[in-house]
């Protein structure tokens, strides 16, 4: 049996709203074990011996069956959030967002780190299936970075969380 982390893209912005308990209740009935769901923004640990690959297909599935949209899931173990939270290169500040991008598909991972940044305002940097970032607060949605990542044609493929987010998830 291993711990997952499922991290759900859009979850209660753009339209997409789900309660925690409707979205545990919707988790469990699929067989999982122990599901927990932290804070409001689709995040949910369980414990399957299925695959990361199995479990991310029947959740997109289940999910889009009970709300009624296009699920996109990134499934990880918690011991693969434990090494990217471990792994963050940069320094952390109360000024500053600490991001990490969830990136699936390699080729987009490539196309993101080549956006071109303004260094005294953003970092990026690549880890392992991962995009870190880190982003005055306030200037998330406006950064170089922050709008390459808001492409529509990149929805399936990522997401993102605080670094503060997954380290609750990886406890």
């Amino acid at each position: 049996m291993t711990r997952f982390v499922a991290l759900l893209r859009g979850v209660n912005v753009g339209g997409v709203t789900m309660t925690s308990v409707d979205l545990a209740e919707t988790v469990s009935n699929l067989g999982y074990d122990d599901v927990r769901t932290v804070l409001a923004s689709g995040n949910v640990l369980f414990t399957t011996g299925e695959s990361a690959a199995t479990a991310k297909k029947r959740l997109e599935a289940a999910l889009g069956d009970r709300f009624g949209y296009e699920a996109w899931v990134h499934v990880l173990t918690t011991a693969a959030v434990e090494r990217i939270v471990a792994s963050f290169p940069f320094e952390r500040s109360g000024e500053r967002h600490a991001y990490v991008v969830v990136v699936v598909k390699p080729e987009v991972r490539r196309e993101l780190l080549a956006t071109e940044l303004d260094p005294s305002v953003e970092e990026v940097a690549e880890g392992d299936g991962v995009l870190y970032w880190s982003v005055p607060k306030g200037s998330t949605l406006d950064s170089a970075f922050g709008r390459a990542q808001s492409a529509a044609r990149h929805k399936p493929w990522l997401t993102t969380r605080n670094l503060n987010t997954l380290e609750k998830l990886a406890r």
